[in-house]
């Protein structure tokens, strides 16, 4: 009965709009006080200091810090004027430049709703004008924006890695690497649904605004002047991926390395950041990661009693129960992190279930890095998914559209989406090729 409480509390309040850590602290502290007493509250202090106290997740503040120093230093402006010059040329261009930006964004902040408040000023007008709806440009920036916590360096990867390591080793290093195929292939197939609802408008509306005039194909003076002006923002993800695989620094001295870097950048390549710039970009930062680690520390009550009061192994027991199928238990698996998704926040939704759906993983023999890329998949799906999707929200107060609007136009792109997580769940090799290529443990 206990369990059904911890879950029902939980939920209780989500749905009646409390914010996701208090939710997750309150159920929990609920329990520990029904089960323990005042004994089990002396166990609160404990659990959510060791919980943000470990050194790897000192690695998400730093990558959230250099994912809002590259917002500022206009890093944002000339990646889209870099893809704008290589594909912009082509019919539906604006659709390949924001896949494309989104990737390159993603590579730099690790944050789904950072980078679709960095592009989407930009590309959502550019989209508008280029004959999307508002509502549409918004729900593509919005899905391309989640390609932020798939592709490395990502906090998601991050805190997968730390929760699953209470039950089995797993290298960040290879999750990053692992990410960036199954992050490829979610930008191509969002490039697809905007391209299939952009010619389904058009031939409902009896135009042919794909045929529009384009604008001529830059010569290689223009590539080579924006590829030079973007050219230190495109050496950050190098820098980070090539300093971890090359043995030079960890993912958290990466993060430490790629602040530093960013700052250079800014105060002395394009010179776009001061003093004032900097007290603003620090309050941010610090705002993004106290919200963060807040989450981090109370899920970690949540994750301790579901482990201690054997509530993950009854309902790891109860899945098994239902089918001897690694296929049926694999889609079951997927429906539940896709409902959860739509509800909770990515990392919230780590520490909730790695603790109850990893065992069944290893049971079924599934390799633990594919289940953290398809899992991570679920929560980017998660994040443009209606009601709570956050990336909806950012999207939707840029382009001045309602959430309702909004959320109806996300269909397509949720559609595919899930596609490619299916893909991504039922043929590893797309998760493994990279990191086993590479020979990345």
């Amino acid at each position: 009965m206990s369990g059904f409480l911890l879950f029902g509390i939980f939920f209780l309040l989500i749905l009646l709009g409390i914010p996701i850590a208090i939710s997750l602290g309150v159920s929990s502290v609920t329990i520990l006080l029904l089960n323990d007493g005042l004994l089990g509250l002396e166990l609160i202090g404990d659990i959510m200091y060791t919980s943000i106290g470990k050194f790897t997740l000192l690695a998400i503040p730093f990558f959230i810090l250099t994912g809002v120093i590259m917002e500022h230093s206009g890093i944002s402006e000339r990646l889209v004027h870099l893809a704008d010059t290589l594909v912009g040329h082509y019919k539906s261009g604006i659709v390949f430049i924001t896949a494309i930006v989104a990737i390159f964004f993603a590579a730099i902040s690790g944050s789904g709703p950072a980078t679709v408040a960095a592009i989407g000023g930009i590309l959502i007008p550019a989209l508008v004008k280029g004959g999307y709806t508002k509502e549409t440009s918004a729900s593509l920036v919005a899905s391309a924006g989640s390609i932020g916590i798939i592709i490395p360096p990502s906090i998601a990867f991050i805190v997968f890695a730390v929760v699953a390591g209470d039950q089995i080793s797993i290298s960040i290093g290879r999750l990053f690497i692992a990410g960036i195929i199954p992050g490829l292939l979610l930008g191509l197939a969002l490039i697809l649904a905007a391209i299939f609802v952009r010619y389904f408008n058009d031939k409902k509306k009896k135009t042919d605004t794909t045929n529009k005039p384009v604008k001529e194909k830059a010569n290689m003076k223009e590539i080579g002047k924006a590829v030079l002006s973007a050219f230190w923002g495109l050496m950050v993800p190098i820098i980070i991926l090539g300093g971890i695989y090359g043995g030079i620094f960890t993912p958290t001295e990466a993060a430490v390395v790629s602040v530093f870097y960013g700052l250079f950048v800014g105060f002395v390549i394009y010179r776009t950041l001061n003093i004032k710039k900097l007290y603003r970009i620090f309050v941010d930062a610090a705002v993004q990661t106290a919200v963060i680690m807040f989450i981090v520390s109370t899920a970690s009550i949540f994750a301790y009693i579901i482990t201690t009061e054997r509530y993950a192994q009854q309902i790891g027991d109860s899945l098994l129960s239902i089918s001897d199928s690694t296929i049926v238990i694999l889609l079951i698996i997927n429906i539940i992190l896709l409902i959860a998704g739509a509800f909770i926040d990515a990392i919230s939704a780590f520490y909730i279930f790695i603790p109850i759906l990893l065992p069944i993983i290893l049971q079924l023999d599934v390799d633990p890095t594919v289940f953290g890329v398809f899992m991570t998949v679920n929560l980017a799906i998660g994040l443009f998914t209606p009601p709570v999707g956050l990336n909806l929200y950012v999207a939707s107060g840029i382009s001045g559209s309602s959430l309702l609007s909004v959320s109806k136009a996300i269909l397509p792109f949720l559609i595919v989406s899930i596609i490619v997580l299916l893909l991504i769940t039922y043929f590893p090799i797309f998760s493994t090729f990279l990191p086993d290529l590479l020979g990345v443990d």
